[in-house]
């Protein structure tokens, strides 16, 4: 009397260990995935924040480089400074 192993072929349908190691490298790309879109994320928050410190810069570095280039009066710098102090 011959056994038949099951209507499947065996484990996973007669692939075995091809279906295992296609599985592995499945969630192991996943994984890699997420690790790359989290590094991607953080990298991207970490250089909008560089972007604006640079371009916002300090206000009263901007209020002195608006008085040396003469765009507004040394009162009207006083009034700002003593506004944004």
């Amino acid at each position: 009397m011959m056994m038949w192993p099951n209507m499947m072929g065996g484990l996973f349908g007669g692939w075995g260990i091809a279906w295992i190691i296609f599985i592995f490298i499945f969630i192991a790309a996943i994984i890699i995935g997420i690790i790359l879109l989290i590094i991607w994320l953080v990298k991207r928050a970490s250089y909008s924040s560089e972007i604006s410190s640079v371009k916002g810069g300090n206000a009263l570095d901007i209020l002195k480089e608006r008085y040396a280039k003469g765009e507004i009066t040394k009162e009207e710098y006083e009034k700002i400074k003593k506004d944004i102090s």
